[in-house]
């Protein structure tokens, strides 16, 4: 009984935590070391930013490397997003570039790992 209420604990605090952060994200003003086109853009840029911190520590305290594994492509998804939002306010379409390569480069990377976890050869 005491491990199940100390998990409900745990997960109540987890949840008060992220609301606070979020609707600070949300609700105050943000400085910008960019100068952003629109507020919408920075606190996208900052919600992704505290995503980028909770995948993080999904890698470091995951249980299992299945855990890592899914952490680590949505860290990939993330870095993509982070290039789409910055391609905006500063103008430059290279930054597209880069977000589809390491898109690419994430999912091969993504479907090796699967193969490695699941104990097959990459030649299968």
């Amino acid at each position: 009984m005491k491990k199940e209420s100390t998990w409900k604990v745990r997960y109540f605090l987890g949840l008060i935590f992220l609301l606070v952060v979020l609707s600070s994200i949300i609700f105050f003003d943000i400085p910008s070391l960019i100068s952003w086109q629109s507020p919408f853009l920075a606190r996208c840029f900052f919600m992704l930013m505290f995503c980028f911190f909770l995948c993080l520590l999904r890698i470091f305290r995951g249980p299992t490397p299945a855990d890592r594994a899914v952490a680590i492509d949505t860290l990939g998804i993330l870095i993509v997003g982070f290039c789409a939002i910055l391609s905006i306010p500063t103008g430059r379409d290279w930054y597209l570039d880069i977000a589809i390569a390491w898109a690419l480069q994430s999912f091969i990377g993504a479907l090796a790992l699967a193969k490695y976890l699941e104990g097959r050869g990459f030649d299968e």
